[in-house]
């Protein structure tokens, strides 16, 4: 088996959900609508100009300052009443967003094409007979791409080294109805849980990485994606079933090309076969005059 290497790289924009808009950009900011409230939030790779007059960004009901890209010494300001929580439809599914400290709400927009092959994979193993697909989300913060799998048929494993995100997970299960779905919530540091499901002999057809930067898990183990990447994928490729199998990794906040991560799958899953594609994930704004990119992307694929 020969695993085919893109030769060009992908950019996959998306102007996100029906409950999400991005409705500005620009100065080093990004105003956007998560279900009815607007929030004015950073974003260093906007280095043009905004397009919309202050007026409009004025509305905004909460702004996040931060000092440059440290989001751990920033603060929201509440300009309006925004409640503590409060309900955003992704796919079919209640997602309920939070002012949580950091400038982060629950939710990554631009992650809806990954979510959206995703249920494309889960359809395919679905028709080729397999009653339940298994996915495994690993860094899997607060459960969308495992409540959009959940209903459409699979049987999910969610691993994160957060107590609050999976309850935040678990929040949202609840607010979507799906008590009842057959999703495991883990609290547990990835790699550890990846290298024990390999000696159980566990196999997934749907695998999603979504690992930051640094991190630690919940017995204070450190994560490092340039350390631990590498051996992660390589579980993770044993993890992948023979057939209609599939992965994605997403990598963000990072100073690196994607072509680094398309040549470690590469190498990883070689002897798979396959196909990948690589690239760049962005929100298109809401008039479409303006693309913030957001993250990088490897996608593979057991076949085409």
């Amino acid at each position: 088996m020969t695993l085919a290497f893109p030769k060009t790289i992908s950019l996959i924009e998306t102007h996100g959900f029906e409950g999400y808009a991005l409705l500005d950009s620009g100065g080093g900011r990004k105003l956007e609508r998560f279900g009815d409230v607007i929030v004015d939030r950073p974003e260093p790779q906007a280095l043009w100009q905004p397009r919309l007059p202050e007026q409009t960004w004025s509305e905004a009901h909460a702004v996040f300052s931060a000092s440059g890209e440290d989001e751990e010494k920033g603060r929201w300001r509440l300009d309006r009443v925004v409640p503590e929580n409060w309900p955003v439809d992704v796919g079919g599914v209640t997602m309920l967003c939070r002012l949580q400290g950091l400038w982060h709400l629950g939710l990554f927009p631009e992650q809806m094409p990954h979510w959206q092959w995703m249920l494309e994979r889960i359809s395919a193993a679905k028709a080729a007979g397999i009653e339940r697909p298994r996915v495994l989300n690993l860094f899997g913060y607060t459960g969308a791409a495992s409540l959009l799998a959940v209903a459409a048929g699979a049987e999910v494993v969610h691993v994160d080294a957060s107590k609050k995100a999976i309850q935040w997970g678990r929040d949202n299960q609840a607010a979507s109805r799906l008590e009842d779905a057959p999703i495991r919530w883990i609290l547990d540091d990835a790699r550890k849980f990846a290298a024990r499901e390999v000696r159980r002999g566990r196999e997934y057809h749907v695998l999603l990485i979504d690992p930051p930067k640094f991190g630690r898990g919940p017995k204070n183990e450190t994560w490092d994606l340039f350390t631990n990447l590498a051996a992660l994928l390589q579980d993770c490729a044993q993890l992948a079933c023979a057939k209609d199998a599939a992965m994605v990794l997403t990598v963000y906040a990072i100073r690196a090309s994607a072509i680094a991560f398309a040549e470690l799958t590469a190498e990883t899953f070689a002897e798979a076969g396959g196909v990948m594609d690589i690239g760049e994930l962005a929100i298109r704004s809401q008039d479409g005059r303006a693309v913030v990119p957001t993250s990088l992307f490897v996608r593979w694929a057991s076949d085409a």
